[in-house]
């Protein structure tokens, strides 16, 4: 059940941002894959000075397991900064994407049209989903015509390139999910902006100190650590991982749409 009036309103204002995020993720690109070739034509100075730091700091960064001298192993790096963008933005579109009506003091107005809050919901949901994967196009055509200019002549594996790229949208959908719920246990957002920055910055630094943590395994609460970069690279998905995250996404839109169905929606005075 959608509203092709609210489909195509939040369309707009969704897309427009999204070319932003979208300009953002290619200037990671186009700033760090010119340099692959001096990673590349400098590989034993560079394994050579990675020895020398931490194996933690390593991991923090995706450079622990696979050498950055190689296509997909330079990538992981790049994927991860891409990541943290991906993640920030899924997660603003989550919690704006019923608290921006409240914040703006139109969710009265949109609740006295003949429009169930379902259709409300859905409709918005579908905006959100089209915007994110608008962006997750682009990432795919920088990421593949990025390499094709600075492959620097070596060879790399497209399959799973493409693997690592596919890992966007689950990736996303959490993010977008748990904003949403978080939206939705909150009495009024005033700025999506804190929130989806803490959620995101978040996610990150408990998988950055996961690899400093000892016998505390923070893994399993953070989708950086489901799709982490060098994983994807040298083994692809990891099921459990791919099972937990699909799960933490079904759980969080159905508290999110229980939530939104039940809740009494807030006056902003």
């Amino acid at each position: 059940m959608f509203q092709a009036n609210i489909v195509r309103h939040e369309l707009r204002r969704s897309l427009k941002s999204a070319w932003w995020w979208a300009l953002g993720i290619a200037s990671v690109h186009l700033i760090y894959l010119p340099f692959f070739r001096t990673f590349a034509d400098n590989a034993a100075v560079l394994e050579k000075s990675l020895k020398q730091f931490p194996k933690a700091f390593l991991e923090a960064f995706g450079m622990g397991r696979i050498s950055m001298a190689t296509v997909l192993g330079f990538y992981t790096l790049i994927f991860l900064l891409v990541q943290i963008l991906l993640a920030i933005q899924a997660a603003r579109y989550g919690v704006a994407l019923i608290s921006r009506e409240e914040s703006e003091r139109t969710a009265d107005f949109l609740m006295t049209k003949p429009v169930s809050r379902l259709a409300i919901i859905n409709s918005k949901l579908a905006a959100a989903l089209t915007a994110l994967l608008a962006t997750q196009a682009v990432l795919w055509l920088v990421a593949f015509a990025g390499w094709a200019v600075f492959n620097a002549g070596h060879g790399y594996d497209q399959g799973r390139l493409a693997l690592i790229l596919s890992s966007a949208l689950p990736f996303q959908l959490f993010f977008l999910s748990v904003g949403l719920a978080l939206s939705q246990m909150v009495r009024l957002v005033r700025n999506p902006t804190p929130y989806a920055l803490g959620l995101g910055l978040g996610m990150y630094a408990l998988s950055a100190f996961n690899h400093m943590a000892g016998e505390i395994k923070l893994e399993w609460l953070t989708p950086f650590q489901y799709f982490d970069p060098a994983t994807l690279a040298l083994n692809g998905y990891e099921a459990h991982f791919l099972a937990l995250d699909l799960a933490v996404v079904g759980v969080a839109l159905a508290l999110g749409y229980w939530r939104y169905l039940h809740r009494d929606i807030p006056t902003v005075t």
